[in-house]
């Protein structure tokens, strides 16, 4: 398989080495949304795609699965215990699964929601009480591990820890959201301590539920988060772990749960968050030696512009995304100055609850909560639907993972089971 060269994808830098064919960790080597894959169905019959293998009693979980080296890797709780599984990509078949700690102990489990990431012949991924391992990919062994609460302050969030590690170079980033380590750099191979983030805030209203992403802004990079409520969102030098900026307007900090990676076009970033959140377009700036600050270029109440948590998506110079807490209303946002296009408007073709988006070979992809999938045709000047179906065999059950697209499949997660669609150009 061909190496894939680090791209720079909407201002998005991803260091660790991906295969064309892969989805190594949450939302793609870039952490963008964006996949590369060319060559699929630009329109679908109305039962959709043909089906070419469906996986089954996963576990209960709403985590988005990755693809790396002909493997699957996802989590989900079964037998009692929070774990790790991985199934062979040709077939769905199961290859191992590994138990790594108890389901919290709530009316609302969901089971785990994190995604795995895969790095040079590794898996890595947080169980939602914290339990953060290392396993080996062929075998699914543990390798080493650690605990957000015992080694870092972290304090269980409502919906468990979600975040999904970030490897660059010999650095796994991780959000434990402790007082003293909101942002945590450890060693990859050994998982020993390279450096702790110490953020105002960072330990009251923990670590959101947000995955980090590499990024490049007024010519530095550095690793930028969406913190909890009272951290807002962040940028902190990616050497030593400092704060360079933040931002705790209401659009990322406001309400229950800061959720979906910020876009970052150029040097502005957009964030949205739901609840009693919002939407804001920052530009970052330097201000002095290793300084920088935060100007907000346009902001948006809750009930005017708000990501839940399917994610959002740039396309050219704009913003595809759902807009509005449990509702996907698409929308189309300017990158440049942050003016709504279009929208939100009505939900298309039937699709119920969130839109969780993905963006491939030039047409975004929104996965309803209620199973219905909406392939439309990004353009700044109105809402196009291009074709829609409805997912088989519903669990009845609300399934948030992200749409993932390898080797010209979709694949969606519905709780316990995994499908496989075959979306390539006939």
């Amino acid at each position: 398989m061909p190496l894939r060269l680090p791209l720079l994808a909407a201002g998005l830098l991803f260091a660790s080495t991906a295969f064309a064919e892969d989805w190594p960790t949450f939302r793609g080597p870039n952490r963008d949304g964006i996949s590369k894959e060319t060559g699929l169905l630009k329109t679908w019959p109305k039962e959709g795609p043909p089906i070419a293998w469906t996986a089954k009693n996963l576990g209960l979980g709403y985590g988005t699965p990755t693809i790396a080296k002909g493997m699957i890797f996802g989590m989900g709780t079964r037998g009692g215990k929070d774990g790790i599984w991985a199934l062979k990509e040709a077939d769905g078949s199961e290859l191992w699964f590994t138990p790594l700690d108890d389901p919290r102990k709530t009316n609302q489990n969901n089971g785990p929601s994190a995604s795995p990431t895969y790095d040079d012949g590794k898996v890595f991924a947080v169980s939602s009480n914290g339990k953060l391992v290392a396993l080996d990919s062929a075998d699914g062994k543990l390798i080493w591990q650690r605990d957000y609460l015992a080694d870092f302050g972290g304090k269980v969030p409502s919906w468990g820890f979600t975040d999904s590690a970030l490897i660059d170079g010999d650095k796994l980033i991780c959000v434990p959201g402790g007082p003293k380590a909101a942002i945590v750099a450890l060693n990859k191979k050994t998982g020993k301590d390279i450096w702790k983030s110490e953020l105002a805030g960072g330990g009251s209203g923990g670590g959101g539920y947000c995955s980090p992403a590499k990024v490049k802004l007024a010519g530095k990079e550095m690793y930028v988060v969406l913190m909890g409520a009272a951290a807002g969102v962040v940028g902190v030098s990616p050497d030593t772990g400092k704060l360079l900026w933040d931002y705790k307007g209401k659009a990322a900090g406001g309400g229950v749960a800061q959720i979906s990676i910020p876009i970052v076009a150029g040097d502005n970033v957009w964030v949205s968050c739901s609840y009693s959140g919002g939407a804001a377009l920052l530009k970052i700036e330097a201000d002095g030696s290793d300084k920088f600050k935060a100007t907000e270029i346009k902001a948006y109440k809750k009930p005017d512009l708000n990501n839940h948590h399917g994610g959002m998506v740039q396309v050219g110079n704009y913003a595809y995304f759902g807009h509005d807490q449990n509702n996907g209303k698409p929308v189309c946002v300017d990158l440049k100055d942050g003016e709504i296009k279009w929208g939100p408007v009505a939900v298309p073709n039937g699709g119920g609850g969130s839109a969780a988006v993905l963006f491939a070979d030039g047409l975004l992809y929104f996965r309803y909560t209620n199973g219905v999938v909406v392939l439309i045709e990004p353009s700044p000047e109105k809402l196009k639907v291009v074709a829609s179906f409805k997912e088989s065999e519903r669990s009845g059950k609300e399934s948030w993972a992200h749409p993932v697209i390898v080797g010209k499949k979709l694949y969606l997660r519905d709780q316990e089971k995994l499908i496989c669609y075959d979306v390539k150009a006939k």
